[in-house]
């Protein structure tokens, strides 16, 4: 049988952080199209594959992973767990880092050029984000197999 977990604070408070449209994902957003990039939201490539922008024309699918969610080496969270469903939540994060594996590997495995960036990235640098995601559609639109 699951563990059960038990309502606490913290839980109620993160259980209300938004899944799309989250401040970086805006923020790129904002400066891919002021770049000239035109994309599409939260397009399913496959089951269990959902990028945050898609470049549909080029194959060009990004994420943008939360430092705390995705544990951003330099940002996310450097405590372990504690209380009542430390152990739930540890698991919980380590499934998201699984499922990011996954997901990446799925869009490669059709043909998409995956770009994964972190939160903290896009908050320090969002226009060199998107020059550098237009460059790699720009690359695979000539042909150009290599990727960075």
């Amino acid at each position: 049988m699951a563990e059960k977990w038990v309502s606490t604070t913290a839980g109620r408070h993160l259980s209300g952080r938004r899944r799309r449209d989250t401040a970086p994902e805006v923020l790129l957003r904002k400066a891919l199209h002021a770049a000239g990039g035109r994309f599409r939201l939260q397009r399913r490539l496959a089951h269990g594959c959902t990028p945050d922008i898609v470049l549909p024309g080029r194959r060009v699918a990004v994420f943008v992973d939360g430092d705390y969610w995705h544990g951003c080496p330099e940002h996310g969270r450097k405590r372990p767990f504690t209380g009542p469903n430390a152990e739930l939540w540890e698991a919980k994060m380590r499934r998201n880092r699984e499922r990011d594996v996954r997901s990446t590997a799925l869009a490669e495995s059709l043909g998409w050029t995956v770009v994964r960036v972190w939160e903290c990235q896009v908050l320090a640098d969002a226009p060199g984000i998107a020059a550098s995601i237009l460059s790699r559609e720009q690359h695979r639109a000539k042909g150009d197999a290599a990727r960075s």
